[in-house]
């Protein structure tokens, strides 16, 4: 039998130099294009068994590429032989009764078929399938937010920036808009495997906030109950926030999740794209409990280690598999947390609308703020008066990081004087009435052993309170080093050097 186009197309690797999907996986925005060798990573995580079975079925409930759709086609092509020995048979069958997809966008079912089925348009002469349909199983339906007080009702969307005229974009996804996700195909899935998008303008701030979305694909793919769901998603979900609290708490206690890859930075899984706080996937399996196998690239290194996805008695997920064994070596000192020293946001209840002033003025008290410093009047002192007169350490409530390690983790922080306050731009620590502890306090927080355990939990530039937990409280009666700290806690001289690799020195 002459070689076909088809057998050019998926079986002549030559022929894909570059992958075109490669060069699109280059272009950055909220809905990442995913390089093939990332979505084969993916599929080595599932039972190869599936790609020898002619009754598996896939779906990709956000198509952009279809590359996803592709890379399980191959497989398939070469894991049916045996069992569909024709090829034109063995393509139609797996086309048309193993290979499903719902588009984001017309313009990328358009781009999904053309890359599944080598045609825009799989009723056409050129499609490698036939079908009767002009979109095959990869389908686009326009649907519309359901509105309710100004938010979309299932993905939080604006009225006022997504209400929009008919034929413009309202980027509402059909999978993630019904009660009834079951009925889109009316079957049922094997496997359902995506890289889904990741945020929507929401409305709030200066109109640039964002709400997260990746995790309602998450949640919707679980009710259809697959055997495996896999799902390249950005790593903030590990400490929670802005409409992922309810998330992470559910993903951390699932034993479901049985692999999960993770990249602190976010280039390394997807050149080119800058995702604060790094991107993962996981393999959920349906039918099996137990530990997590997690693989953690960062540092130009890779480790793997099988543990729970959450540590006894913590809140959130440690990334670093090299970070386990220093954080239980801490935890068993029993030691209170530090953070029940670090105020919230607001410390001095400053709103933003109060008014800065450059110079001192009657009844005025310094203030630190962003982008000046200033003076402000001391009615607008609404919580914690009795700080003002007590010195305290300031630190930013917000430190972005981008690139390769080593990391400061957190800005420098600053002794503040007697009678002075700060805006929510800062962060007030260990308010006392003797300079020297309030020194002391500041020394510990510069060591590279307390910026390493805030590292622990600070996945995005927010600094908030809470990504203080994990560090252990000290007396502050003495300063602090490095030295002195790794002796107490007897580290090895390996878990030493993972810790001085990660962190910048602070002068």
């Amino acid at each position: 039998m002459a070689e076909t186009f088809f057998d050019k197309i998926y079986k002549n690797k030559t022929l894909h130099t570059p992958d075109v999907l490669s060069c699109l996986a280059n272009l950055s925005n909220d809905e990442v294009f995913t390089p093939p060798d990332v979505v084969n990573q993916m599929l080595d995580l599932l039972p190869q068994e599936l790609f020898s079975d002619p009754n598996t079925t896939f779906l990709d409930p956000a198509c952009k590429t279809g590359v996803f759709l592709r890379e399980i086609a191959k497989r398939l092509l070469v894991g049916l032989q045996d069992k569909i020995p024709n090829l034109q048979e063995r393509i139609d069958h797996i086309f048309h009764k193993q290979l499903y997809g719902i588009a984001i966008t017309e313009l990328t079912s358009l781009l999904s078929r053309r890359s599944l089925y080598c045609s825009k348009y799989p009723n056409g002469e050129y499609s490698i399938s036939h079908f009767d349909t002009a979109e095959g199983n990869i389908r686009f339906r326009r649907v519309n937010h359901v509105w309710a007080n100004g938010k979309c009702k299932y993905c939080g969307a604006s009225e006022t920036q997504w209400k929009r005229e008919e034929g413009k974009e309202t980027h509402a996804y059909e999978f993630i808009h019904t009660e009834n996700p079951e009925k889109i195909f009316n079957m049922k899935f094997d496997v359902i495997i995506s890289n889904p998008p990741y945020q929507l303008s929401d409305g709030g701030g200066t109109g640039s906030s964002a709400k997260p979305i990746y995790q309602l694909f998450v949640d919707q793919a679980k009710k259809l109950k697959p055997r495996y769901l896999s799902m390249v998603i950005p790593s903030r979900w590990f400490s929670g926030g802005k409409g992922l609290d309810e998330f992470r708490n559910t993903m951390l206690s699932d034993k479901h999740i049985r692999f999960l890859v993770d990249y602190f930075n976010a280039e390394e899984c997807f050149p080119g794209v800058d995702i604060s706080g790094g991107v993962c996937f996981f393999l959920w399996d349906r039918d099996n409990e137990g530990d997590c196998t997690i693989t953690s690239h960062g540092l130009q290194k890779t480790t793997t280690m099988t543990r729970p996805l959450l540590e006894k008695n913590a809140d959130s997920f440690v990334r670093f598999n090299d970070a386990i064994n220093i954080l239980r070596k801490v935890r068993k000192f029993n030691e209170p947390s530090f953070e029940k020293i670090v105020s919230s946001r607001k410390p001095f209840g400053i709103e933003a609308t109060d008014k800065i002033y450059s110079k001192s003025t009657t009844n005025s008290i310094p203030v630190y703020a962003f982008p000046e410093n200033g003076h402000i009047l001391q009615q607008s002192i609404r919580q914690n008066k009795g700080w003002l007169n007590q010195y305290k350490v300031f630190i930013s409530k917000a430190y972005g990081e981008r690139g390769s390690f080593p990391y400061f983790v957190i800005g420098k922080p600053f002794i503040g004087e007697k009678c002075s306050c700060c805006t929510e731009t800062y962060l007030v620590i260990g308010t006392n009435n003797d300079r020297k502890i309030v020194e002391n306090t500041k020394s510990y927080i510069m060591t590279k052993f307390f910026r390493f355990f805030v590292l622990l939990k600070k996945n995005t530039q927010n600094a908030a309170r809470n990504v203080y937990s994990f560090v252990p409280m000290q007396d502050f009666s003495k300063p602090w080093t490095d030295e002195e700290l790794y002796k107490k806690y007897n580290l090895s001289q390996e878990e030493i050097d993972f810790i001085e690799s990660m962190i910048k020195p602070m002068e």
